[in-house]
């Protein structure tokens, strides 16, 4: 066998990083369970309510912040571990785009457009 090869493969640090990634690959897919939950609790929350859930959208950041990490790590394009080995992702200051209340867009629609002339005048 190659020296070098046997090297490669009796690495620790390799195989330490081989268990990280079937962890993270687990905690990635119940991640996902909770990513569908957010997806329908905000849809649910906009259809009833009218509007999106704050504290959802910020959950729904930061839930997407960790799938990133996790995804960076176990394709080796970061070496920085995820939460639980490090610090949890903040949604911090962004720019959450909300939809609009349908009432409040025909409101508003109503009042930019024109009047309607009739067709006697």
């Amino acid at each position: 066998m190659d020296p070098h090869l046997k090297q490669n493969i009796t690495m620790q640090s390799t195989w330490l990083r081989g268990l990280y990634i079937l962890l993270f690959a687990i905690i990635y897919s119940v991640t996902e369970i909770v990513v569908v939950a957010v997806v329908v609790f905000q849809f649910l929350s906009t259809l009833f309510v009218g509007q999106n859930n704050q504290q959802l959208l910020r959950l729904g950041r930061s839930l997407s912040d960790f799938i990133r990490q996790i995804l960076l790590f176990v394709t080796y394009n970061s070496d920085e571990k995820p939460f639980p080995f490090g610090p949890w992702p903040e949604a911090g200051e962004m720019a959450l785009t909300t939809t609009p209340n349908k009432k409040t867009t025909k409101k508003t629609a109503a009042k930019k457009s024109p009047p309607e002339e009739s067709a006697g005048d």
